[in-house]
């Protein structure tokens, strides 16, 4: 008792800077277990704390100790520091490989927890549901679903552990920081893979092949009334429309009325656009693929982001977070199938052109929203003027609201893609990601060629998730036909080819080119001697008239031109054989459709 007063107090004294809380009192309280076997520290903290990683993974050992014929544990990776990233696999009959949960011909959830190691819902509240099956209490579930479960991805994260890593977030008391031991944010990681702990994320998908991917994490950012929001990129701008609908018509139904029955509020996925002045707006996000959701969008794997509110308190959030998951769980039981048939008509669209890039719209839609009062006033501290939550409902009935809509930047999609042998390190990232890649093995000629070449570039002034990225603008040039035996061959025409286009086309803002994996094209190596270079230039003008007339008329127009001697020379150079030829090109070669329009 004296411990958890202590607790409490601890609890009181760290969120009293926050805005004050709405009272809540759900049905879902009668989930806690409050002795008895398999009890989580969740449970016996009252609510209050979350287990470290020893704790974690011992708790995970009497769970399969206490059903084995059920429940196994697998590494699916180690982190930079050597701790291993478990997996639990759940099933009625004992399947717990691959090719065993595919025979039982129950669909498989995946569930992911601690991406953010500090937003680490998701694993007390699996923890609850799993004992709730070992014990027979919820028999029902794995007699619907199979499942597999991280308990946490950010292992290292998760032991950077205390009282101080989110000023606004309500609990646990002690919780683990953002990024890993390499300070790389996971959920920035889905198209680059530098990380070992997406990467085994990658693994598992690939592998298991689930049928609903879960990733549960707690908000940033203003405070209202629902306690767990979640989503999908819409259907207007999602990549799997039909999948996006398919979530919207048979889950969220499910999802809502078990949290509303429960207690809890859910509410749409959406943040602000001015968070000092809430009556702005909202900002309609729509996920990219170095996102868990949006590269789940773009494989055509059915994808929910969770964010638990982070104003609510954690003992609320993880309750809202079981039933939340037992919702989708009901769900996938009910809709496999019609889920099933949205994955398989988008895995046989193949697009002519892609949206790479979006803006918010000019113009926004309306929302209703239930929202929290707030003043501004003054601050002497920031000079300007901030918002204060009030702790009192507000109704919203037409909230504005602004989706990314605009097509910021449109890519006609090629026909392939073709990869020299020298980029082994990029053909095996897309294998991972489950792109086919082919060898090109046959000497006959490739038509239909063209190259990237980099007209204009500039790299970000500061490191970014550990990368300078790149932005540029490209001509794309005719390639003379050529052997490309050794290549590898990339086609679109296959289920994941709207996510190779966006890891290899260069103008994709998740590319490849973009994160920074062919920087090297922007060196050059060869140089040329003046002494050597003006004979040269000299018999190359006379010889070739055109160019003569094109290097007078650029003296006579461009003043600066004519007064710079290097630049004289550089020019005359880049018309010369010997300039390199790789400068500033694109390795990676594109095939389209002789009809095709290339959008620049």
């Amino acid at each position: 008792m004296i411990a958890s007063l202590l607790l409490f107090s601890a609890s009181i004294t760290l969120d009293s800077h926050l805005p004050p809380l709405l009272p809540w009192q759900g049905q879902s309280l009668a989930l806690i277990q409050q002795k008895g076997p398999l009890t989580t520290d969740f449970e016996l903290s009252e609510g209050l704390k979350s287990p470290n990683y020893q704790q974690t993974m011992a708790f995970v050992d009497r769970l399969v100790a206490a059903n084995p014929t059920q429940f196994q544990v697998q590494t699916i990776a180690h982190s930079a520091s050597g701790r291993a990233i478990n997996m639990m696999v759940a099933s009625e009959d004992g399947a717990f490989t691959p090719s065993q949960l595919m025979q039982n011909a129950k669909p498989t959830i995946f569930i992911q927890a601690g991406i953010h190691a500090g937003e680490i819902d998701g694993k007390d509240a699996m923890f609850m549901l799993l004992r709730d099956i070992a014990t027979g209490k919820r028999r029902d579930i794995l007699s619907q679903v199979n499942i597999l479960f991280i308990p946490i991805l950010n292992v290292d994260g998760h032991e950077r552990s205390s009282q101080f890593n989110r000023i606004n977030q309500r609990g646990p008391v002690e919780m683990g920081f953002r990024t890993n031991a390499n300070n790389l944010n996971l959920n920035r990681d889905f198209t680059k893979l530098d990380t070992p702990e997406v990467r085994g994320v990658l693994k598992v998908i690939k592998q298991f092949n689930p049928d609903l991917y879960i990733d549960v994490h707690v908000t940033d950012g203003a405070d209202y009334q629902y306690d767990v929001t979640y989503g999908y990129n819409p259907v207007f701008a999602s990549e799997s429309p039909s999948v996006s609908d398919a979530l919207n018509n048979y889950f969220k139904p499910i999802i809502d009325t078990k949290l509303q029955e429960q207690g809890h509020i859910p509410g749409p996925l959406v943040f602000v656009m001015d968070k000092r002045e809430f009556k702005k707006g909202l900002a309609g996000w729509v996920a990219t693929p170095r996102y868990s959701n949006g590269w789940g969008d773009l494989r055509s794997l059915p994808t929910i982001l969770v964010e638990n509110h982070s104003l609510k308190p954690y003992k609320q959030r993880v309750l809202g977070t079981y039933v939340f998951l037992d919702g989708a769980i009901s769900a996938l039981a009910q809709h496999h199938q019609q889920l099933t048939e949205a994955v398989e008509k988008e895995h046989d669209f193949v697009p002519s052109q892609l949206i790479v890039e979006r803006g918010y719209a000019k113009e926004p839609n309306t929302i209703a929203f239930a929202g929290i009062k707030y003043s501004r006033s003054m601050s002497a501290l920031s000079g300007q003027i901030e918002v204060k939550y009030l702790g009192e409902k507000q109704h919203y009935d037409a909230l504005p609201i602004y989706w990314q809509k605009d097509a910021k930047t449109v890519i006609t999609v090629p026909n392939s893609f073709y990869i020299p042998p020298a980029y082994p390190h990029i053909v095996e990232k897309l294998k991972l990601h489950g792109i086919t890649v082919e060898n090109v093995s046959s000497d006959e000629l490739v038509t239909n060629l063209k190259v990237a070449v980099v007209t204009k570039h500039e790299f970000d002034k500061a490191p970014f998730e550990g990368r300078f990225r790149v932005n540029a603008d490209f001509d794309f040039v005719d390639v003379p036909e050529k052997s490309l035996t050794g290549w590898s061959k990339v086609e679109t025409a296959q289920p994941f080819g709207e996510l190779a286009t966006h890891l290899l086309h260069p103008k994709a803002p998740d590319s490849f080119f973009a994160w920074g994996e062919f920087n090297t094209i922007f060196q050059r190596t060869e140089y040329m001697e003046n002494y050597a270079l003006a004979p040269y230039a000299r018999h190359m003008l006379k010889d070739k008239s055109a160019l003569a007339l094109e290097f007078d008329k650029k003296i006579r127009e461009d003043v600066a031109f004519a007064k710079n001697a290097q630049a004289r020379l550089n020019w005359l150079y880049e018309h010369t054989p010997f300039y390199d030829q790789a400068y500033l090109k694109y390795p990676v070669l594109m095939t389209f459709d002789t009809k095709s329009q290339i959008k620049n």
